[in-house]
């Protein structure tokens, strides 16, 4: 009796079956007893455990370099810190032909709901975080320009791309896999897989590619409003029968307790303490808003580096950002303190009253 195994690229479909005729593992086959000669053809129990172990071994290296039906076998971040966030590939569907309405006709919307708001090209749009809990990616359209707003409900982290890599109109879903507790995007176009906060891909034909950040206000309904009174505003209709009425990461965000483990860890702060992050080359700093709470202005000047800022608190609205030089917002990322520090663990990070 030989063993003989099927592994397709998820491992949850892997089926080992037993053949009653001719079987081959690694090279060695094993012949039904009438195919050989008397002096061969005992096979021993203790031979069929041995193969058993060989195969499993195989199987489990295959598994191992792919996840969700994604080869990570190159990935540029250890294999076994990609875990399996519970759901399969598109499992979180991501939404590709989004559909808007004017500013006074999102009445699904109070103020204090929090929305991602982008202003490119002349163009405001508010894409409300509770129908990004449920769908993690929008591929939108500003102008003539391709962007893709994410957002990540374990690390709090909205962000939206500039996409233009290889002068492709490169749309984006959702993997089903995680890094660090953030998701990993995949591309549409080649499968190669892609770390939001490290806005990079980290695996597949596009490994090593960065994609470009852009200005995102995660901020409330109101101030985004105030701001841009002739916004557009994603809508419920979404093509998907989902519940965008509630959150399903209420509980999540009142628990200090994190879902999956970490890179690096840190006690500095609580895990979800909200942070600004910034990136500024290869220089990285966090304003924690305990700190900004602390502060008895509201705008005030630092240095990121070398590069001087302005940062901006606004503690009504739970949000901050940072002004350069020049008068030009940087893009920044409002994220849960264990995510900056996981993919930051050089951070400089702002204390109020240092200075």
């Amino acid at each position: 009796m030989g063993l003989q195994a099927h592994n397709s690229v998820d491992k949850r479909h892997i089926s080992v079956t037993f053949c009653t005729r001719h079987g081959s593992i690694d090279g060695v086959t094993l012949s039904s007893r009438n195919d050989v000669p008397r002096t061969h053809r005992t096979i021993r129990p203790v031979h069929l455990v041995l193969l058993s172990y060989v195969l499993l071994g195989a199987l489990s290296t295959a598994i191992a370099q792919s996840k969700n039906g994604f080869d990570i076998a190159d990935a540029l971040v250890p294999i076994d810190e990609i875990l399996w966030g519970g759901v399969g590939r598109d499992g979180i569907p991501s939404i590709n032909q989004p559909k808007f309405v004017a500013a006074s006709d999102a009445n699904f919307l109070s103020k204090k709901d929090r929305v991602l708001g982008v202003y490119r090209n002349g163009i405001a749009k508010a894409y409300p975080i509770r129908i990004l809990d449920r769908h993690e990616v929008v591929n939108d359209y500003f102008g003539d320009e391709v962007v893709v707003v994410t957002y990540c409900p374990l690390c709090f982290s909205g962000m939206a791309f500039s996409i233009d890599t290889d002068s492709i109109a490169r749309t984006f879903g959702v993997s089903g896999l995680l890094f660090n507790s953030d998701v990993l995007l995949y591309d549409h176009q080649t499968g190669s897989l892609w770390s939001q906060i490290r806005s990079q891909a980290i695996s597949g034909v596009l490994k090593g590619t960065e994609i470009r950040p852009v200005v995102a206000a995660h901020t409330t309904w109101r101030d985004w409003l105030g701001r841009y009174p002739n916004t557009q505003v994603l809508s419920t209709d979404t093509g998907f029968r989902m519940n965008y009425r509630k959150s399903p990461y209420t509980e999540y965000q009142r628990r200090r307790q994190l879902m999956f483990p970490v890179e690096n860890r840190s006690n500095q702060y609580s895990n979800k303490e909200l942070v600004l992050g910034i990136t500024i080359g290869d220089t990285f700093k966090a304003y924690p808003f305990k700190e900004l709470r602390k502060q008895d202005r509201p705008s005030f000047d630092d240095s990121i580096g070398d590069t001087a800022v302005t940062i901006k608190w606004h503690e009504k609205e739970k949000f901050a950002r940072a002004i350069s030089s020049d008068g030009e917002e940087i893009p920044t990322v409002i994220v849960y303190w264990f995510a900056w520090y996981a993919f930051h663990p050089t951070t400089a990070i702002f204390q109020a009253g240092s200075g």
